[in-house]
């Protein structure tokens, strides 16, 4: 990883205050004041409540107390120097589980192995490919509405309290996956890491031909 400067350093404090205290009502998502009146704006608006905040460093959206989601666009992955020494600032001040969703296209996709890489293996950040900002905010929607049935049902509380919130919450936004079969693909894989590895095969025998077809489309795995 980097290293940071003195500099730097006043910017992680910064950081880390920016993030320490974010409270998500449920059923909202505060998004950064950059993304108002934007595209993922009025899709996202259509779904779940949007509260807007000024300082919220460098991450964009918190579907929850606990989660905070960094938003790569098509320019920003082509071109991933700065954004990369951003996130691993993100990481080092260790404030909230980070999703990172890239907008992968037709342009950009060639940069894409190497970003999902360094989050992945380098921050241990959840990664995942969106064609573009409807797409992205259909995901945000999908992961507050999974935020919102956990907090809801205290026994839902009780049987998730060992796996990863934001790692849940990413598995969960698979289409026609399903809570249940989320919960066994964790139990059995452990890491997104591990799922993105798999084969058709590997992952069939956990959760069926229908959810592994479901997983390596999500994925985008040949």
């Amino acid at each position: 990883m980097e290293c940071i400067d003195h500099d730097d350093e006043l910017d992680l404090s910064s950081l880390v205050d920016k993030t320490r205290n974010i409270n998500v009502p449920i059923g909202h998502i505060i998004a950064a004041q950059r993304w108002k009146n934007s595209e993922l704006h009025h899709t996202l608006q259509s779904n779940v409540q949007v509260l807007f905040e000024e300082n919220l460093g460098v991450v964009d959206f918190f579907p929850s107390s606990k989660i905070g989601v960094i938003f790569i666009r098509e320019p920003e992955l082509v071109s991933f120097s700065g954004q990369k020494k951003k996130l691993a600032k993100l990481r080092k001040a260790n404030r909230v589980q980070a999703i990172v969703l890239a907008e992968k296209t037709p342009t950009s996709s060639q940069y894409y192995p190497e970003v999902q890489k360094f989050c992945i293996m380098d921050l241990g950040f959840n990664i995942i490919p969106v064609p573009g900002q409807n797409e992205a905010a259909s995901l945000l929607a999908q992961m507050v509405v999974s935020e919102s049935h956990m907090n809801a049902n205290p026994f839902l509380k009780k049987r998730t309290y060992r796996v990863d919130e934001a790692l849940l919450t990413t598995i969960r936004s698979i289409p026609g996956l399903g809570g249940v079969k989320a919960r066994t693909l964790l139990e059995h894989f452990g890491s997104i890491e591990n799922i993105c590895r798999a084969s058709n095969q590997e992952l069939s025998m956990v959760i069926g031909k229908a959810g592994a077809v479901n997983v390596l489309k999500f994925f985008e795995k040949k």
